[in-house]
């Protein structure tokens, strides 16, 4: 199973631990509220070794890593055919930068979006 890396606060009252499937959570959620997002990139190979990890689903497509007690984000995303497709990508990082802060006090470093594909409405 995949080891799971954590953030500490300490304070005086004791420690707090934010493990980084809970910030992937967080950044989930921010990236889907983005409008333009059409989901996440996955592959086939990347889902196989989800499951052997035990990676969430929700977490696919979502990277985190710790640096210094602040967050870095990788986010490899879809997004939907006739958007401007920088503005999203920007529109991802300040969303999720926003959220990572406001909900769990801790500085994000960078958030790293790659655009891995334009998703299609499917037609009925």
């Amino acid at each position: 199973m995949a080891e799971n890396h954590y953030i500490t606060r300490v304070s005086e009252q004791g420690s707090v631990y934010i493990s980084e499937d809970v910030v992937a959570t967080i950044v989930a959620e921010a990236v889907r509220e983005v409008d333009g997002i059409g989901g996440f990139a996955t592959s086939l190979g990347g889902e196989i070794a989800d499951r052997l990890g035990g990676k969430k689903p929700g977490h696919r497509g979502v990277k985190i890593s710790f640096q210094e007690n602040e967050v870095v984000v990788e986010a490899f995303v879809l997004v939907k055919y006739g958007v401007v497709i920088n503005d999203v990508a920007m529109a991802v990082q300040e969303k999720v930068s926003d959220t990572v802060e406001a909900i769990m006090g801790v500085r994000v470093k960078a958030v790293n979006v790659t655009v891995c594909g334009i998703a299609f409405n499917k037609e009925k």
